[in-house]
């Protein structure tokens, strides 16, 4: 009875509480659009509310839709009027609530590609950011979370930031009234610099910033009394800095009254000097983050996790981390001890020795741990004596040590046959979100793919990509692909998953 009513409308209060735990599930809500007319009312609004993040988005619609509620007259940006939708069933400009700059202008330029291959546009790409930016201005659109992030990997793209920026500077009203205000840069750009820092001033209500690649920005943002955010900055990300350019570490924590997240990725000067400053903080250090590439003290290092160790949640070693086995150990042995909170764990360069210490490690861990990396470096397997070995050894004991669930697993390694079935067999009962294999040697492991994660479903996102004699990416195998899909399980190329991995991707997420 209670099932009826819910599909019928008659309870929409809890209809729309179940809609909205589908939140993040985009091709279940894109179902629920098709169940009755109230689904459908409250299922759109979920859908339009961030539509840009979504890579797998109908960039055609989105963008028609947007420009079909311009007051601005579009032949002078040579839009072809007649071709957008001439009605449409909802006032879409009125969900949205979060825009990500970087995904916002990538979106923008797919669309532009698309359309000009029809020969339908000739507008630059910054003109249809900036017209589209205009609608929503127009619209006032009523954003709840603006994000500015200017990436180092996107060529020139900090041309097309410097205009959306000025033109929200020159509207401030349109992000006025936003609870979230996010920064993310990991390049130096001083007319960036200086239009972010007025918007910050503006604004006053900045949650995270990311700060990477050393930018002049760092003392001044932190340190300011111009920058009135010590009430609201909960986030601070050091991305690839070299920690001794930001002095006065204790006065720097010590001011910011809510921050809850503190991330380390890869930066150098991690040292007795910058630790020696955190271990004496009268407030708690909360670093949610340790991704290192050099040991520079082990016991600083200890102190370190004395101190915060319990707050940790996402650990890695880097791509240079190149010390020796015993410092290895000794840091393993370290977030064993102190780190039982770790959620987040990626592992590059795995020597034979460290193997048993990181099962023990994964062991400690694994009723909270729900992402996993484990990577063989390249020089590692052409090694003459122990390449197969190590990875031998990860796939003997893995198995059994893994939670019960997990949302990603990633291995790349050498694989025999023996060893990879004893992997499987140990973990048959373990369910996986995403899983990724990426493995060199001349045993085809597609078989026993199939037997153990295919048959039996025990995995929902799969990439597999596998070396012969050349490179091969198993999404490329359409016959495979489709057999996969008859089991619900979703191939996707190597790419697109190990991005969703990838730890940029990851502390972006963080609130």
């Amino acid at each position: 009875m209670s099932c009826s009513k819910l599909f019928s409308g008659d309870l929409p209060e809890l209809t729309y509480e179940v809609i909205k735990y589908l939140q993040n599930d985009h091709s279940t809500l894109h179902s629920c659009i098709l169940v009755n007319r109230l689904w459908c009312r409250l299922t759109i609004p979920l859908l339009w509310e961030n539509p840009f993040s979504i890579s797998t988005r109908n960039c055609n619609f989105i963008i028609d839709i947007y420009l079909h509620n311009s007051k601005t007259e579009l032949n002078e940006y040579k839009i072809i009027n007649n071709l957008l939708p001439s009605n449409t069933l909802f006032n879409y400009l009125n969900f949205l609530k979060y825009l990500n700059t970087y995904k916002f202008i990538t979106f923008v330029k797919k669309w532009k590609m698309s359309t000009f291959k029809n020969k339908l546009l000739k507008s630059s790409i910054i003109e249809i950011c900036l017209l589209l930016i205009k609608i929503f201005i127009e619209n006032e659109v009523n954003l709840h979370t603006f994000e500015i992030e200017i990436p180092r990997i996107i060529k020139d793209s900090r041309y097309l930031d410097h205009d959306i920026l000025e033109l929200i500077l020159q509207n401030p009203n349109f992000i006025y009234n936003i609870r979230n205000l996010k920064f993310y840069s990991i390049f130096y750009d001083v007319t960036i610099q200086n239009r972010v820092s007025q918007i910050i001033k503006s604004h006053q209500n900045l949650k995270k910033i990311l700060l990477g690649y050393d930018l002049p920005l760092y003392q001044s943002l932190l340190l300011s009394k111009d920058y009135n955010f010590s009430n609201t900055l909960n986030t601070i990300i050091f991305y690839y800095v070299d920690l001794k350019v930001i002095i006065n570490k204790d006065k720097v924590f010590e001011q910011f009254n809510v921050l809850e997240f503190v991330h380390i990725v890869y930066c150098s000067s991690l040292n007795n000097s910058f630790i020696q400053q955190i271990i004496t903080l009268t407030k708690p250090f909360k670093l949610r983050s340790l991704f290192i590439n050099e040991i520079l003290q082990i016991e600083s290092l200890r102190l370190l996790l004395q101190k915060c160790g319990g707050y940790l949640e996402n650990f890695g070693f880097g791509f240079e981390f190149d010390f020796s086995l015993l410092l290895k150990q000794q840091l393993l042995e370290l977030i064993t001890k102190y780190c039982k909170n770790i959620k987040f764990l990626d592992l590059y360069r795995i020597d034979n020795p460290i193997i048993y210490p990181i099962i023990n490690l994964i062991e400690n861990i694994k009723q909270k741990l729900n992402h996993l990396t484990i990577r063989i470096s390249d020089d590692t397997y052409y090694s003459s004596n122990g390449n197969i070995g190590y990875g031998s050894n990860i796939l003997q004991n893995l198995g059994q040590v893994l939670p019960s669930k997990l949302e990603y697993l990633s291995l790349t390694l050498s694989i025999k046959e023996n060893d990879f079935r004893t992997f499987l067999e140990n973990s048959q009962d373990i369910l996986i979100n995403k899983l990724l294999i990426k493995q060199r040697g001349s045993y085809d492991i597609l078989h026993d793919i199939k037997e153990y994660i295919m048959e039996k479903k025990r995995v929902k996102y799969l990439s597999i990509r596998y070396y012969f004699r050349d490179q091969i990416d198993l999404y490329d195998l359409k016959d495979e692909v489709e057999e996969f899909k008859l089991y619900n399980v979703r191939v996707r190329s190597w790419h697109e998953l190990s991005f969703a991995g990838d730890i940029y991707n990851l502390l972006k997420k963080v609130d």
